[in-house]
């Protein structure tokens, strides 16, 4: 417990509503962080109760706390370590047998439990009747039927896990027998255990044991580095009863703990736990009769289909007219800053840097937000798990698995994602190689950095085909992903595959406080990015586009220019036409001359196959920083080549009205967008999460020379085709 404040800590499956809870108790008093040195999210809070108050934390969702992913092993970590006051369980009461596997490793941890029965009105509308006092007697802790989404019973959920924290005294661990094989390993282990103090300041003697039997990893370590003789003996030990349980039964150690624990949990619930009164009719449940239709083999996948191209039709219709009014006021800004400021590198900085650089990015926050508020509605409705269990087989054919499909889809799979939460998601599969080409391959898809630069070019060479262009381009993502891992599994990854196995939680009405959370956490992620990452990009690369400019002789130059037109030509609209038109030279002179400038113009011959001029290359450029940051580069660069003081102009009007762009090489950029290096913190976690930076390296330099390959060969296909 942290001072004098009580720590309770929530722990409960995947789609058990736990974070559901976790929300409903802290509301806006919260916080989101990754644990000490790895990047597991941590989320913690504060709430009231009869006026104490009370620190929670979500753990990770796990299905046990066995050390199969890192998630359970930090939950694990956070219970013996933290030492929290009460573990409030939130169970999913329609698959309760699964969700009291955890309950019943919690309890032989020997934690103090409450238990929180959730989506109660889900079970019942399912036929279910569970008897929660019958449950509590039975298995000897506090168990209160909840709806999470509501509100309902979660008072009191916190009033049973409080109560149970102020208890001087911790319960005993729970105690079950896996039959006389393995009670007899246990019984000759936990002694030498206890004798020796061996993990015992975190752990019981009996548990460290059971992990022992289990071969699980995290626990092996810490035993090697305690004390490698009693850590050797117990393993000597465990050898003995596998290969004694492998020779009677053809089992081993952890297949007969997990059954005799399910074997338990069967006891518990045939004693009038649950009561199932639904008739032989009427055995299918809602949920079920929906996957019928949205999981089938033919009309599932054209389903999906159709939801993506929906999603992106609505975004557009509906942000259309705010992403519009939006860029007005950021012109009128713009406008007001101009008349008010004297000439000068603060003007310079204020209006070219900052308003068109950062203006760029914020003016499709509307649009951004629709997407963010579908794709958090898709979420919530259980849909995305779908979608993962139908491509599967697909997944299949091209080397990696139906749990690479999450982490495709947080990822930017139906637009929106982050590459950053989406490799970290591929933690969730085992095989090390199909986690591998998941990592690699993620970055392929639609994140919501890319979206900004691809609303733009569609809206401006695609305006009557917005919907079928942005459809198009996330399939693209996903069939160049998908290509990818084929050729990479069938070359520098091969490996065995393995099954998989995934829970399919029930349909549910997303909750509009949900829906909003979900939203609104993204959208402000987005805006934050924009008002320091890339508002301070911007400002560097202002300065790296204004300086050092050109040279005095040059800008002599220009000067003799203009004053022999003052001198010969009289006053009149060709004059100042003659005037304007030896400015704007000298501004896309002093933008070439600029440290940018030069670099752009350098690689101009390299990437002209592509369709990108100088400006391009330095946006792309910048883009590995931050794909948000391609947008406002292009803002900077346009208006520091700007001369009229009185054409407030949007970055789509100047790109539109601009002769060297075509639709070959908007395509070709688009394209480009989509499939080159990933963002500098992308390649970050990369690393993090390899173990390596030889795979980060691989992922930017693969990336960059695909999708430059792919960009001359669109741009080119299409300047033929135009001819």
């Amino acid at each position: 417990m942290h001072s004098d404040t009580m720590f309770i800590a929530i722990a409960g499956n995947p789609n058990a509503g736990k974070t559901t809870a976790f929300n409903k108790y802290t509301g806006a008093r919260q916080h989101v962080g990754n644990y000490p040195g790895i990047t597991v999210e941590k989320k913690e809070g504060q709430t009231m109760l009869h006026g104490k108050q009370i620190s929670l934390i979500d753990l990770p969702g796990t299905y046990s706390l066995t050390a199969y992913s890192l998630e359970e092993v930090v939950a694990r970590k956070v219970l013996a370590e933290e030492k929290p006051g009460a573990v409030l369980n939130v169970l999913n009461a329609g698959v309760l047998e699964r969700n009291l596997y955890l309950t019943v490793q919690l309890l032989e941890m020997g934690m103090p439990v409450a238990i929180a029965l959730n989506m109660m009105d889900e079970a019942r509308n399912q036929g279910l009747q569970i008897n929660a006092v019958r449950l509590a007697e039975l298995i000897g802790v506090p168990v209160v039927s909840t709806v999470a989404r509501t509100g309902e019973g979660l008072e009191t959920a916190l009033e049973a896990a409080v109560t149970l924290a102020m208890q001087p005294t911790r319960p005993a661990p729970l105690v079950i027998s896996y039959g006389q094989d393995v009670d007899e390993a246990l019984l000759a282990m936990t002694p030498i255990i206890e004798e020796h103090q061996f993990l015992t300041t975190h752990y019981p003697a009996r548990w460290i044991a059971l992990k022992y039997l289990e071969h699980d990893e995290d626990i092996l370590r810490q035993g090697l580095a305690a004390n490698k003789e009693i850590s050797d003996l117990l393993s000597a030990k465990v050898s003995t009863c596998a290969k004694h349980l492998e020779a009677t039964l053809r089992t081993y150690p952890e297949a007969v703990i997990a059954d005799y624990r399910y074997g338990y949990i069967a006891s518990l619930l045939r004693q009038g736990v649950i009561a199932d009164t639904r008739n032989q009719q009427n055995r299918i449940a809602y949920s079920d009769k929906m996957d019928r239709v949205l999981t089938h083999q033919i009309f599932g996948p054209l389903l999906m289909l159709g939801v993506l191209y929906a999603m992106y039709f609505i975004t557009f219709k509906l942000g259309e007219y705010p992403a519009e009014w939006l860029g007005v006021a950021f012109e009128w800004l713009r406008g007001v800053a101009d008349a008010a400021l004297p000439e000068g590198p603060f003007k310079s900085l204020l209006l070219s840097g900052i308003i068109d650089g950062v203006g760029g990015v914020l003016g499709f926050v509307p649009l951004i937000m629709i997407m963010f508020l579908l794709i958090a509605m898709l979420e919530d409705s259980g849909y995305m798990a779908r979608v993962a269990y139908m491509m599967d087989r697909v997944f299949r054919f091209f080397g990696l698995h139906g749990a690479s499909v999450m982490p495709f889809i947080i990822s930017g799979g139906i637009a929106g994602g982050c590459a950053v939460p989406g490799i970290m998601a591929a933690r969730t599969l085992r095989s090390p190689r199909k986690r591998l080409a998941t990592i690699l391959t993620a970055p392929f898809m639609t994140c919501g950095a890319k979206l900004p630069v691809f609303l733009l070019f569609v809206g401006i060479f695609f305006e009557k085909n917005q919907t079928l262009v942005m459809f198009m381009l996330s399939l693209t993502g996903w069939a160049v992903a998908l290509l990818t891992a084929r050729l990479l599994r069938s070359s520098l990854i091969k490996g065995e595959a393995t099954p998989f196995v995934m829970e399919l939680p029930p349909y549910r009405l997303p909750t509009l406080s949900g829906v909003v959370i979900h939203t609104w956490e993204r959208i402000w992620e987005y805006m934050r990015k924009a008002g320091t990452v890339i508002l301070a990009i911007s400002v560097l690369l202002w300065a790296g586009m204004t300086y050092p400019g050109i040279s005095d002789e040059a800008a002599a130059t220009f000067t003799s220019k203009r004053t022999a037109i003052e001198a010969t030509m009289p006053e009149g609209d060709a004059r100042k036409d003659a005037l304007f038109a030896v400015s704007a030279e000298e501004a896309s002179a002093a933008l070439r001359a600029s440290a940018a400038g030069r670099i752009g113009t350098f690689l101009e011959p390299i990437t002209a196959p592509a369709g990108f001029d100088w400006k391009t290359n330095i946006a792309l450029i910048a883009g590995i920083a931050a794909k948000e940051v391609v947008i406002s580069t292009l803002g900077t660069a346009y208006s520091l080549g700007e001369v009229d003081p009185e054409e407030n102009t949007t970055l789509a009007d100047r790109i539109r009205n601009d002769s060297n762009w075509t639709k070959a090489n908007a395509v070709a950029l688009l394209l480009f967008t989509l499939l080159y290096s990933p963002c500098l913190v992308t390649l970050v976690v990369i690393k993090q999460e390899t173990g390596s930076w030889r795979w980060s390296a691989f992922s930017f330099f693969f990336n960059l020379g695909l999708a430059f390959l792919v960009a001359v060969a669109a741009n080119q296909i299409l300047l033929l085709a135009a001819r």
